[in-house]
This record gives structure tokens, C-alpha cells and sequence, in this order.
């Protein structure tokens, strides 16, 4: 495949911005809910719903956007993406009301969808084979500086400037991207043009989805059960569907593959494994260790920095050599660090759960972004809108598992009462029995990372 270089370059920077944009709205929103919540005076359940919303709407529809992004071109998903994201950003920052700020944030999740649905498929196509590590290792690290610097940047909008801030933020860097877009950015990619769209298919697998998704997160409520089997069901039934389509939306050959399939399944078990570890720590060092919550985010940053400096580095690395090991040292490192994390104690130095961020940072680096190599290479460039659509659902699906695992165990050990000194010991079980979980999923994932085999180049560059 040949490609200007200057076409690379636009195309790596629009998707290198926005995947810094969203993951700095989401770890800044976090900040922002307690602010919101006085300011806008709503309840618990409608503060839940805001970010919520944004994350069933992302889940539930980036698979469909990918489809039609293969069909009717990534760019132009990808610019309405931008351009539905950029107005309920603006539109949010003027909410008045808690139930119109959740309607916002669900229509920035649809925004988000578009663009998640098209980011690693518009590199795929713009990049090839024996240099594309390099480019997914940069789109890595954006993502990562904005978890970075989302509770530092973020916080200080938030304390100066108030919390509409964090979505006015999005607004100019929204505008940017759409005018470097028609300006620079004319190419096309739209391999699957004038086939169908499976409107029903569509429609099943998204509500089956988020109740998928919010049966797994209200599990022990007898309403989340109910939602869960409902999501169950229509999940299967999407499946079966699928496979006498002529035109599905996700053509479960894509998994056929021991490549696909074993990357895919070690991206989930990524995601169960470390999405809750922010949630459990922040917890240890603010109730048992007395932390301020500002000192709690620098300690936890050390993880994403270590993804976000490295990732450029692995992204180059996995082009040039056998990039299976890599993955596998990752989450052998993931392993290793969850493993640490869960003897902790109060009285344990603070130098040990640093040590193990550090761990499961760099173990991020080194799995992720060879990892989406690997994948994306197994499969064909028609369909790049949706394996890659395909692979973030994955993620998602990994999130929510991780935090609703998590909730699981805390409500054996502790029920539903709040964090004090009076059930510590508790809690620490409940800590240590998460981390060993997750480090046992973790475990899997590096079964699912050898299985993957060899390496997926079609060429090897020599040094």
C-alpha cells in the first residue's frame, strides 16, 4: 500500500487529538460530579446517570457506526463523530438541570462512538503493515496523556473556572479538528460501498447491549438480574441473526481466526483486569491511608504516564521484531503488579504500590498497541470500520465487568454500608480478594497471549 507521508501525518494527528480528547472529558468528569451535583442540585441516581449515559451510548452503538463507516466512508463517520461530540459538549456546558445535562452526555456518547468506531481503521488504512506499530503506539499514548492529565489539568479548570469548563474545553479543540478535516483530510475510505446495512440486527444488538451492560453493573439488584438475562438472550439472538445475514454488521468470520480471536479475548481480559484498580486504590490511600484526593491522583498517574511515554517506543519495537513476545511480557508484568497490589496493608510503604502502577504501566505498553497491530493485521482492510468497532466493544464490555466484579465483592464482604474504621479489615479482604481475581483473569490473558502464535507481518523488516 502506497500513501503520501503527509496524508499519514494528518491523519495520525486528528486521531491522535481526539483520542486525547475523550479520555481527558471522561477522567476530568469524575473530578467534576461532586461540583455538579451541589451546583445543579440532582440526586445520586440522576449524578450516576451522567456519565452513565455517555458510556451506554458509546457501548451500544460503536459497533454499528464501524459497519457503516465501512460502508459509507471512515472519514465521514469520523467527521460527525467530531461534529455530534463538539456541539453536546457545548450544549452541556449550558445545561441548566441534571436530566438535560444526561441527555448531553448521551449524545456525546454517540459522538464518541463515531469516532472510537474509526480511529484504529482510519490508521489501518492510511499506515502499512510494517509501520502502523509505530503509529498505533502514538494513538496509545494520546489516549494515555489525556488520563494523565485529565485529573490535573481537569481539577484545576474545575477549581478555578467551574465545571463547565471541562466541557467548554472540548469545543475549540473540536473546531480544529473539524477544519484540519476539510481542509487536509479529502481521502475516503469506504471498501464495503453499496452493500446494505442491517437496521435490525443493529437495533437488536444495541439494546441487547445496555441491558447487557447495566444488568452487569446493578447485579445485585433484582431489576440488574432481569436486565441481564433480557441482554443475555438478545445477545445470543443477535448472534444467530448474524450468521444469516447477508450483510451483517458483524461477520463473526472475523473471530474465525486464532489470531483474531486470542488478540480479542486478551483485550478483554486486559480490561476486566486493571479497569477497576483506579476505583480500589483511590479508596485504600483516601479512607485507610488518609491521603488527600490531590496526592491520590498523583500517585495513581503513575500508570497512564508510564503508557503514554512508552507506547511510542513499543509501537516502533513492534514493527520490527517478533512482536508476539511483546504482549505476553506485558500482561505477564499486569499479572505481577496486580499480584503486589494485593497484600496490601495500611502500614505498607508507599514506594509498593507505586512500584506495582509501574508495573501494570509498562506491562499496558508493552501488551497494547502490538496487540492492535496484530489483530488489525489478521483481518481485511474491507472490514476496518468493523473489527476495529469490533475491539472496542471488547473494552468496553471489559469495563464494565471489572467495576461490576468489583461492586460483587464488596457487597459480600461489606453489604451496603460506607467505608470506615470500623470495617477496615473488611475492606481489605474485599481489596485483596479483587486484586487476586483480577490478577487471575490477568493470568489468562497471558494464556490468551501465546495462543495468539506468530507473528502476523506479511514482511519482516530487518534492521
Amino acid at each position: 500500500m502506497i500513501v503520501d507521508r503527509s496524508l499519514q501525518r494528518v491523519t495520525l494527528f486528528l486521531v491522535s487529538l481526539a483520542a486525547f480528547l475523550i479520555p481527558f472529558m471522561g477522567s476530568s468528569l469524575s473530578l467534576a460530579l461532586p461540583v455538579i451535583q451541589k451546583e445543579l442540585a440532582v440526586n445520586l441516581i440522576i449524578l450516576g446517570w451522567i456519565p452513565t449515559a455517555f458510556v451506554l451510548a458509546n457501548a451500544a452503538t460503536v459497533l454499528p457506526f464501524g459497519r457503516l463507516a465501512d460502508i459509507h466512508g471512515r472519514r465521514r463517520i469520523f467527521s460527525y463523530g467530531v461534529l455530534i461530540y463538539t456541539i453536546a459538549s457545548l450544549l452541556a456546558a449550558f445545561s441548566d438541570s441534571g436530566i438535560i445535562l444526561v441527555i448531553f452526555s448521551f449524545l456525546q456518547g454517540l459522538g464518541c462512538a463515531m469516532i472510537f468506531a474509526t480511529m484504529v481503521a482510519l490508521l489501518s488504512s492510511v499506515f502499512p503493515m510494517e509501520r502502523r506499530g509505530e503509529a498505533l503506539g502514538l494513538y496509545v499514548s494520546a489516549v494515555f496523556i489525556g488520563l494523565f492529565l485529565g485529573p490535573i489539568l481537569g481539577g484545576l479548570l474545575i477549581q478555578y473556572l467551574g465545571w463547565r469548563s471541562i466541557y467548554l474545553f472540548n469545543v475549540p479543540i473540536g473546531i480544529i479538528l473539524l477544519f484540519i478535516l476539510f481542509w487536509k483530510l479529502k481521502m475516503e475510505w469506504a471498501e464495503a460501498k453499496g452493500e446494505s446495512f442491517d437496521y435490525r440486527g443493529a437495533v437488536i444488538y444495541s439494546l441487547s447491549l445496555v441491558a447487557l451492560l447495566y444488568g452487569f453493573s446493578s447485579l445485585l439488584e433484582d431489576l440488574g438480574k432481569v436486565f441481564l438475562v433480557v441482554g443475555l438472550l438478545g445477545i445470543m439472538g443477535f448472534f444467530l441473526l448474524e450468521r444469516r445475514t447477508e450483510s451483517p454488521i458483524l461477520k463473526l468470520e472475523i473471530f474465525k481466526s486464532r489470531r483474531s480471536s486470542f488478540t480479542a479475548l486478551s483485550m478483554l481480559s486486559l480490561n476486566i483486569a486493571i479497569s477497576a484498580l483506579a476505583t480500589l486504590l483511590s479508596l485504600y490511600f483516601q479512607s485507610l491511608r488518609g491521603l488527600e484526593p490531590q496526592y491520590t491522583a498523583l500517585i495513581l498517574a503513575s500508570q497512564p504516564l508510564m503508557v503514554a511515554v512508552l507506547s511510542p517506543v513499543i509501537g516502533r519495537a513492534a514493527d520490527r521484531t517478533e512482536n508476539r513476545l511483546l504482549p505476553v511480557g506485558g500482561m505477564i508484568l499486569v499479572t505481577v503488579g496486580l499480584l503486589i497490589l494485593a497484600f496490601l496493608t495500611p502500614e505498607t510503604s508507599l514506594v509498593i504500590p507505586i512500584v506495582a502502577l509501574i508495573l501494570v504501566g509498562v506491562g499496558q505498553a508493552l501488551f497494547s498497541s502490538p496487540t492492535t497491530r496484530i489483530y488489525m493485521g489478521s483481518v481485511d482492510s474491507k472490514i476496518y470500520g468493523m473489527a476495529s468497532s469490533a475491539l472496542s466493544t471488547m473494552i468496553y464490555m471489559g469495563q464494565t465487568l471489572s467495576l461490576a466484579l468489583m461492586l460483587f465483592i464488596f457487597a459480600i464482604y461489606l453489604g451496603q454500608v460506607q467505608i470506615n474504621p470500623s470495617n477496615y479489615t473488611l475492606f481489605l479482604d474485599s481489596q485483596q480478594v479483587a486484586f487476586l481475581v483480577f490478577a487471575l483473569i490477568s493470568g489468562l490473558g497471558v494464556v490468551f497471549s501465546v495462543l495468539v502464535g506468530g507473528p502476523t507481518d506479511e514482511v519482516k523488516l530487518k534492521n
